[in-house]
């Protein structure tokens, strides 16, 4: 079982097991990471999941589709590492991933 580190804004750690083919998303919600709020339930319709994905995870994570980055010109602070986390399915190879959550969600 893959482990992820979110990182809030304030540099708190959280480190949570997550089940492979589940969602970024659903792992934070289900393990009570703060900071994302997931208002559509994984839909990719808002943008209340949005994270940063640690730059030595991007390649792993992969880039947004096209549908994602329209929903990200929602986001506050957008990056160039920004993801939806309902989009970033969790596989093995994501063991160690890092993943910061940004100041405030919309």
């Amino acid at each position: 079982m893959p482990e992820i580190t979110f990182i809030d804004h304030g540099g708190e750690k959280r480190v949570v097991n997550a089940a492979t083919g589940s969602t970024v998303m659903e792992v934070a919600i289900k393990s009570g990471v703060p900071g994302i709020v997931a208002e559509c339930g994984g839909a990719c319709a808002c943008a209340t999941c949005h994270v940063y994905v640690d730059e030595a995870w991007t390649a792993t994570t992969g880039a947004p589709s096209h549908m994602e980055e329209d929903m990200l010109d929602f986001a506050f602070d957008v990056k160039p590492t920004s993801r939806l986390s309902c989009q970033i399915k969790v596989t093995d190879a994501m063991n160690g991933l890092v993943i910061h959550t940004p100041p405030r969600q919309g």
